[in-house]
């Protein structure tokens, strides 16, 4: 078998890196998005409830999005629901870009040391 035949029959270097990018793209973005939405709500639900017996410092690093919405919400008296819900999407929203840029980092510095080792 000439060798120009069998290089016919590999797969080209581009193809192979374009088949490869979606796995990084899920492991690198869409993984960490999932992971940092679903934490964040968790932490809002667990320092919400737990609020008045931690120290104000620890439920700022476990809940962030608590905090920045108390500062957030105007002074304007709407309804309740109104309020209530702005207070939700702020605070869920933080948290969950800062859940995200946490497992992004992670995630990052995995893929990075695996990149390294193979």
């Amino acid at each position: 078998m000439p060798t120009g035949a069998a290089h016919d029959r590999r797969l080209p270097a581009g193809l192979i890196q374009s088949v490869r990018m979606p796995q990084r793209i899920f492991f690198r973005l869409v993984l960490p998005a999932i992971a940092g939405l679903l934490v964040g709500f968790l932490a809002l639900a667990w320092a919400s409830g737990s609020e008045s017996t931690l120290p104000v410092w620890l439920v700022s690093l476990i809940s962030p999005g608590l905090k920045i919405a108390e500062l957030a919400m105007p002074a304007a008296h709407e309804s309740l629901a109104w309020t209530f819900g702005w207070f939700l999407r702020i605070s869920i929203g933080v948290n969950a870009i800062f859940y995200f840029a946490i497992f992004a980092m992670l995630a990052y510095l995995v893929d990075r040391r695996r990149a390294r080792t193979s």
